[in-house]
């Protein structure tokens, strides 16, 4: 091969190169400006989530042909093993955990949060429907809408999820009756005008078989709408409303040099631009938008869900966990709201209980000051009750030790939801829809505050753990120390409502010391057992006193 051949050839082959990558650019591109649609399944146990699931990857070519082997035995596609991916989930032939997928057709992107069924995992199912645009929730065509199935489409309409699609599984079963489907239509339709949910769409389907899953079936030619996957490729994004006021909690203050300050975090609701007048909260300093940044440079307008970094024309302390906001349309500031609550912990839920409260950027101390109703998801009912049990939803009053700036669920989600959050183990006990806010000048008055206190134990490693376990029992904000010399800086924690365990090397009475920063006192204390420095706690008032029949009292 000559010189000028070779040339010729590499020429060739870099041309193709090109063309190859701009062919591939130039889909990702495509890729990246479809709409994105998050949707869940729900149902009762054995309705069919994850076969259905399994059928519309399948069907749509989403899934990859070594795991259509892996799932294929005696050449039948197990459909549910594409998702159920747990070990106890395939030897059990059920979902347990949530499992997300994400897959794509021409016309849009999708996340599915595939749900379990069974009542004992109905907190995976609020915590895989929390961010869904659609849900769909499947049937049983032989049983019809069962308790678990009036459960889940409670939750959806709790959520706020605007539309329900609901599929009546199993028509093979029922020789694909008309009659059968129309009944069940009749009976979710009644559901969702007593749930008000806006919109429900029912579909019949065959997962196992395909039918009005992906393709238009020809064994029901009475039913005249689209299949499943065309209706989540045509029904309309749960957008918030473009009027929707900013909501920017800020995550972190960016102070690169002297001569910048910038606010990172991810808008929550509404737009910002700069030139926009915003208030920052809770300081409500006044000021406006000098820039929007990203790492591929200033924005003209930035959008909810984006993560941006606002800087402003005036030089403003704002810290983690504060808001930047509409100035025209800021948030409720308030320390007591009530709120329908998910209860995800085994411990039930009382009154009077403490826990740890997160909520958008910021983690606070939260005191349950009434349940005053239990959902009845059989009837669609509000009874009264005293407490709230693992997966039992209520409507519950909340106080906080610090303002919170928040809105209704309806009018915002991210803003109006919480999580709370047991402070002995940390683990998530519950989940929480803001449903009516009392703003915090109506109040002030009436939070039931505490002083906290400072107890030197010295050398009393035993004791330390013993008073440790029991009031991170009774939801009482902990810190257990060893540090010398910052008696100051612990009594400053101890005023913020905390009770600051502070152990040394030396030996010595106990020494209680309230955290009331108008009137601190130190006393002597002459016992050393638990319940006796407890005691004195509560007659202190420097720790809430519990009712004697409460899971989270100090009694024991």
């Amino acid at each position: 091969m000559s010189f000028a051949e070779e040339q010729l050839n590499t020429s060739a082959r870099g041309a193709a190169v090109d063309d190859v990558d701009a062919r591939i650019e130039e889909q990702l591109e495509a890729e990246r400006g479809k709409d994105l649609l998050r949707f869940s399944t729900a149902g009762s146990v054995d309705d069919g989530k994850s076969t259905l699931i399994g059928r519309l990857l399948y069907d749509s070519r989403n899934v990859y042909d070594d795991h259509v082997r892996a799932v294929t035995h005696d050449a039948a596609i197990d459909f549910a093993q594409l998702t159920d991916g747990l070990r106890a989930e395939r030897e059990q032939g059920i979902t347990i955990d949530v499992a997300y997928r994400y897959f794509s057709t021409p016309k849009r992107k999708f996340i599915i949060a595939d749900t379990p069924g069974h009542e004992q995992y109905t907190r995976n199912m609020a915590t895989g429907a929390s961010t869904a645009d659609v849900a769909i929730v499947l049937v049983d065509a032989r049983k019809g809408i069962l308790d678990q199935t009036r459960r889940h489409a409670c939750i959806a309409s709790l959520l706020g999820i605007p539309t329900v699609i609901a599929a009546i599984n199993k028509m093979d079963l029922m020789d694909f009756s008309q009659e059968v489907f129309e009944q069940h239509r009749r009976d979710l339709e009644a559901l969702a005008r007593r749930l008000e949910i806006p919109e429900l769409i029912a579909v019949p389907v065959s997962a196992l078989e395909g039918d009005n899953i992906v393709h238009r079936s020809e064994r029901m030619p009475w039913y005249g709408g689209p299949s499943l996957l065309g209706l989540l490729e045509s029904v309309p994004l749960a957008i918030e409303r473009a009027h929707a006021g900013l909501r920017f909690p800020v995550q972190r203050v960016l102070r690169p040099h002297q001569d910048f300050r910038g606010f990172a975090g991810q808008i929550a609701a509404g737009s910002v631009r700069p030139g926009d007048e915003v208030v920052a909260l809770p300081s409500g300093f006044r000021t406006r938008v000098r820039s929007i940044s990203t790492w591929d440079g200033d924005l003209d307008v930035a959008r909810a869900p984006q993560s941006v970094v606002l800087t402003l024309e005036d030089e403003r302390d704002i810290s983690r966990g504060e808001m930047i906001a509409s100035a025209g349309a800021p948030p409720h500031r308030t320390t007591r709201f009530e709120a329908t609550v998910v209860w995800m912990h085994a411990t039930p839920l009382r009154e009077g209980a403490t826990y740890l409260l997160k909520h958008t950027c910021q983690t606070v101390r939260a005191h349950v000051a009434e349940i005053r109703s239990r959902t009845d998801v059989e009837h669609l009912e509000e009874r009264g009750t005293d407490l709230l049990a693992l997966n039992d939803i209520g409507q519950v009053v909340i106080e906080t030790s610090r303002p919170l700036l928040a809105d209704t669920y309806r009018e915002s989600r991210s803003t109006g939801s919480l999580i709370l959050i047991d402070p002995a183990d940390n683990a998530t006990a519950g989940a929480g829809m803001i449903r009516a806010i009392t703003d915090a000048a109506e109040t002030a008055t009436t939070v039931a505050q505490t002083a906290g206190a400072l107890i030197a134990l010295g050398a009393r490693p035993h004791l330390a753990a013993d008073l440790e376990h029991a009031l991170l029992r009774a939801g009482v904000l902990t810190l257990r120390t060893r540090a010398r010399g910052v008696r100051a800086a612990l009594l400053a924690i101890a005023r913020m409502g905390a009770v600051v365990l502070a152990e040394s090397d030396t030996s010595g009475p106990v020494l209680l010391t309230t955290g009331d920063a108008d009137a601190a006192e130190t006393h002597v204390l002459a016992g050393e057992q638990t319940a006796e420095i407890l005691n004195e706690l509560q007659r202190l008032g420097a720790i809430p006193t519990g009712d004697p029949d409460d899971d989270n009292t100090l009694a024991h």
